[in-house]
């Protein structure tokens, strides 16, 4: 945690499918010093997914919801205050695509679109979906008469015993919730949601997520063969990466499929369901063995927290895991990190200055990738060193020219920077080499073209 820059974690363990330990290090907030305990509420960020999709799966046993029916037979789209567009592809949208993040929906609209836009045929492909969820949520608030936080409470947290979980800000969660911490460790503020979030708001603590883990290996508040469907893959993920419509395939896409509401990865070890947070400065993960009965639940308040997430699950369960190869969070200690850390110290031009010496000489184990620059430029952005950043994301269009997404990060750099100028000529040039970036297309949008 010193090394990551990590200033409170939480984390319990699941053995025989029961809890056996739960745990807190470190502090709530870097500057009044609070310790961590098993008390302390964090933000699950996505880990609000798989709990939403047993609640969602619990309105199926039931008979109120039917996995391949159009959500908009339930709730059309008038109706459903979301504004989703008229795309007629939106008939193809079911409970079962929402799950299995095969909508064709992106991850989340770009700021300043209203409307929810469908990238390709619903049920095609994988492809990382918040906003699915969201939708979702719409139509099981029609569908019960109720909240969604209402609903949760009754349907997932009451029956597992999980008391200080919410999709809600609550007034208790004033003196218990852990404060985000940026990369470097640096407080950052507190999320407090007033609207509950089906993908990203859930509030809670390792010692409750856990209990939910935990019922899902032993099969509780579901039908056995519910369980079983939620935990089979629905579809296999071809690309690389965690939020990508357009990546290509990483070597361990092949290992990596979606249940409903899970990942799924496959190993040596076997089948494990699994999920990662990030919410910027809070960050979570799961994990869990449904043929050993084992698991892993962990939350950190910090930018860094997936950092150590390697060591944490080879410490806890063992073996190899494709999952946090495939979801690719940079490592507490690789050259990137190390290299923002020389960056805060000094500037991105002297820093660059030594390592093309370096990498030029041959040093192949200091080489940066091109999403490893991409990053560390977004890291330098958030913490407001535009000029750093866009010295990192100048060299990374010098070491990839062909990758429209170095010019598109360059020209974000340059927009913040006020060089308007200079991020049109970039974001063209972005388009130029990938016409399907709707991101340069949305800010060329803003920058008045």
């Amino acid at each position: 945690m010193a090394q990551a820059d990590i200033p409170g974690l939480s984390i319990a363990l699941i053995r025989d499918a029961e809890v056996i330990w739960s745990h807190g290090f470190g502090v709530k907030n870097s500057e009044t010093r609070e310790a961590v305990d098993d008390n302390t509420v964090f933000e699950a960020a996505s880990l609000s997914k798989p709990v939403f999709a047993y609640a969602v799966l619990k309105l199926v046993d039931k008979g109120q919801l039917d996995l391949d029916t159009p959500l908009t037979k339930y709730l059309p789209v008038k109706d459903a205050k979301y504004e989703v567009g008229d795309d007629p592809r939106l008939e193809q949208i079911t409970a079962r695509r929402v799950l299995s993040h095969t909508t064709g929906f992106p991850n989340w609209r770009p700021r300043g679109d209203k409307t929810l836009k469908i990238y390709f045929t619903p049920g095609d492909r994988f492809s990382y979906s918040g906003e699915g969820f969201v939708y979702l949520a719409k139509i099981v608030e029609h569908i019960t008469g109720e909240t969604l936080d209402t609903y949760m409470r009754k349907a997932v947290f009451d029956p597992l015993g999980m008391k200080s979980s919410s999709y809600l800000w609550r007034a208790d969660y004033d003196s218990r919730k852990a404060f985000a911490h940026n990369s470097m460790g640096a407080l950052t503020g507190r999320g407090k949601p007033e609207r509950a979030n089906a993908a990203a708001s859930l509030q809670t603590t390792a010692s409750d997520y856990v209990r939910f883990v935990s019922a899902i290996l032993k099969g509780t508040g579901l039908k056995p063969k519910t369980i079983r469907l939620m935990l089979t893959p629905q579809i296999s993920v071809r690309e690389g990466g965690a939020n990508s419509i357009t990546r290509p395939a990483s070597p361990q896409s092949s290992a990596i499929s979606w249940g409903l509401g899970w990942g799924l990865e496959k190993s040596d070890q076997g089948t494990a369901f699994w999920h990662w947070g990030d919410n910027g400065d809070a960050m979570a993960y799961v994990m869990a063995s449904d043929k050993n009965r084992t698991g892993m639940v962990m939350f950190a308040n910090s930018g860094s927290g997936l950092s150590i997430i390697r060591e944490l699950v080879e410490d806890t369960l063992g073996g190899q895991h494709p999952a946090i190869a495939w979801i690719n969070y940079e490592r507490y200690n690789s050259p990137a990190r190390l290299m923002f850390k020389e960056i805060l110290k000094s500037d991105a031009e002297t820093v660059l200055s030594d390592y093309l010496k370096r990498r030029d000489a041959g040093g192949k184990d200091v080489t940066l990738t091109e999403s490893q620059m991409n990053r560390l430029g977004y890291q330098l952005l958030g913490l407001k060193r535009v000029k750093d950043a866009i010295v990192v994301f100048r060299q990374n269009t010098v070491d990839f020219p062909q990758a429209f997404n170095t010019w598109d990060s360059l020209a974000e750099g340059l927009m913040i920077s006020g060089d308007k100028e200079s991020a049109i000529k970039y974001y063209q040039k972005s388009l130029e080499l990938n016409p399907e970036n709707t991101n340069a297309v949305q800010k060329l949008k803003e920058l008045g073209l």
